[in-house]
C-alpha cells in the first residue's frame, strides 16, 4: 500500500469510528459443526431450525446460506473437501430476507471512505488481467468484500467478483498474519504464523507454546487436529494438506477443549 493510501486510511479510520459496519463473525451456537461432513452438518442445521437458501461454488469451496426464522439469523457456511470449514453470520439480504445490509444507514460515511481506499489499493491486482468498466466494478466490489471480511456475495455469478474477493482475502491474510484471532488483555498462545508451515514443525511449535492436541481426524489427504490451551482458553483447529498447514484458526469451542 502506497504512502498516500496509508495516509488516506488513517484519515478515514477516524471518521469510521462514528459508524458500525457489520463484519462477518462466527455464528453463535453453530461452531461445534465446524469440521463436520457436509451431509451431517446439513442435518444438524435443519434440526436446529435452519432452512437452506442457496449454495454456490468458488474455486475448491462451496458457500451456502441458511436462514433461521425464529432467531432471524442468516448463517454462511464455507465447505472445503466435503467438510464445514467455517460458519459465520451473514446479512439478512444474503438469505433473501430483504432489508439490505444491517446498520447500513449508520455506516454510509465509513463505507464511502472504505470504498475509495479499496478501489485505490485494488488497482495493483489488475496487472495480470484487464477488465472492462463493468468487470472492474465487480472486481473492486469483490475485493472490498474479501478485504473487510464481508460474506461472499457474488449475485451476478461474475468471475471478476470472484477474483477480486480472493485478492481481498489474500491481502487481509497478509496484513493480519501476526494476529492470533482473539482479543482482550489476557496472555495468549500465538499460532497464526504457522500457516504454511510443515505439519511436523507446526505440531512441535504448538506444544512448545502450551497447546495440547485433544482431537484429530482425516478426510482423504486432509488431516484436521484440534488443540487446546487451557491457560488462555484457546481452542484451535489446524488443517493440514500435502504435509503443510493449509488453515489454522481459533474455533472457540469443542467438546474436548476446556
Amino acid at each position: 500500500m502506497t504512502h498516500y493510501v496509508m495516509k488516506l486510511v488513517a484519515a478515514l479510520t477516524a471518521a469510521s469510528l462514528l459508524a458500525t459496519p457489520v463484519l462477518a463473525k462466527q455464528a453463535p451456537g453453530l461452531q461445534d459443526l465446524v469440521g463436520a461432513r457436509g451431509s451431517s452438518g446439513e442435518t444438524q442445521l435443519e434440526m436446529r431450525g435452519y432452512t437452506h437458501i442457496e449454495t454456490h461454488s468458488e474455486y475448491d469451496r462451496k458457500h451456502s446460506y441458511w436462514w433461521n426464522r425464529d432467531s432471524k439469523q442468516c448463517a454462511h457456511v464455507a465447505t472445503w473437501d466435503g467438510k464445514y470449514q467455517s460458519i459465520e453470520t451473514a446479512s439478512k439480504s444474503d438469505c433473501n430476507q430483504g432489508g439490505g445490509g444491517d446498520n447500513a444507514g449508520a455506516a454510509v460515511a465509513a463505507v464511502a471512505g472504505i470504498a475509495l481506499i479499496a478501489a485505490l489499493a485494488s488497482k495493483k491486482h489488475h496487472k495480470d488481467k484487464e477488465y472492462d468498466a463493468q468487470g472492474t466494478g465487480e472486481f473492486d466490489r469483490g475485493y472490498r468484500d474479501g478485504l473487510y471480511n464481508a460474506p461472499y456475495h457474488n449475485y451476478g455469478r461474475s468471475d471478476a467478483y470472484s477474483s477480486g474477493y480472493q485478492a481481498g482475502v489474500n491481502e487481509r491474510s497478509s496484513n493480519l498474519g501476526h494476529h492470533y484471532g482473539g482479543g482482550g488483555y489476557a496472555d495468549v498462545g500465538q499460532f497464526m504464523d504457522l500457516n504454511g508451515a510443515r505439519a511436523s514443525s507446526a505440531d512441535d511449535a504448538m506444544r512448545s507454546r502450551g497447546f495440547s492436541n485433544v482431537d484429530s481426524f482425516k478426510s482423504g489427504n486432509t488431516a484436521y487436529s484440534v488443540w487446546n490451551r487451557r491457560a488462555s482458553r484457546q481452542c484451535v483447529q489446524m488443517t493440514v494438506a500435502d504435509g503443510r498447514v493449509y488453515d489454522i484458526r481459533d474455533i472457540g469451542t469443542h467438546p474436548r477443549c476446556r
